[in-house]
Order: C-alpha cells, then sequence, then structure tokens
C-alpha cells in the first residue's frame, strides 16, 4: 500500500513516496532477498499499514477467523449430509402395490417381446 494515500501501491501513480516504495522493492529484489525479508524491510520503512493486513485484534481479528468458522461448519455439515445419504435404507420391495391383472399381463408380454 501506498503509505500516503492508502491505496494499493500498482494504483499509486503520482505519490513520490509510493515511486519511492517501488524502488526500494525493486532494489531488495535485485539483491536476492526472500518475499519476507521483502515484507520485513517495508515495514521497518513505512510502518505496518504498507502491507494492509488488518491487525490481530479486536474485531479486525474476524477477518481471519469467520473463514475457519465457515470452514468448519461447512465440513460439519457435509459430514451429517452424508451419514444420513449412508442411513438411508432402500425401499423394501415387498411394501411396493401389487399389480392387477392385466397390468400384470400387459408387463408380462411386453417383456415376452423383449426377450425376444
Amino acid at each position: 500500500m501506498c503509505p500516503t494515500c492508502g491505496t494499493p501501491l500498482n494504483l499509486a501513480t503520482d505519490a513520490p513516496l509510493a515511486n519511492d516504495e517501488r524502488a526500494l522493492i525493486r532494489r531488495l529484489i535485485d539483491q536476492g532477498q526472500t518475499k519476507d525479508q521483502i515484507k520485513h524491510r517495508l515495514v521497518q520503512e513505512f510502518g505496518p499499514n504498507v502491507l494492509a493486513l488488518p491487525r490481530a485484534r479486536g474485531f479486525d481479528l474476524s477477518v481471519y477467523l469467520v473463514p475457519i468458522v465457515l470452514a468448519a461448519a461447512a465440513l460439519i455439515a457435509i459430514a451429517v449430509l452424508a451419514l444420513r445419504w449412508r442411513r438411508r435404507r432402500p425401499p423394501d420391495p415387498a411394501a411396493a402395490p401389487a399389480l392387477d391383472a392385466a397390468d400384470a399381463q400387459r408387463l408380462d408380454s411386453d417383456l415376452a417381446r423383449f426377450d425376444g
């Protein structure tokens, strides 16, 4: 983030501090520093708001906790639904209504015709 205007660094075009930040990032990359090392250096130079991360306390903590809670709830819902689905018994063939004589005769003739 641009420390001056608070916009993402790729959108901050005219801020001199944003240009300084981009130049610092380029120099650190050229020196072969890792992403974490570069982030640490940016925080040292420009302060913690440069990373645009919410604080891990107070209301901002919900940014981290809500996705975890939602994922856990989804996994529990999937497990419960899977267990219910597995417990579902197939229908009892004896419970099916009996065919009347005309339907039984028609079914037999149709089956005989397809058997060949």
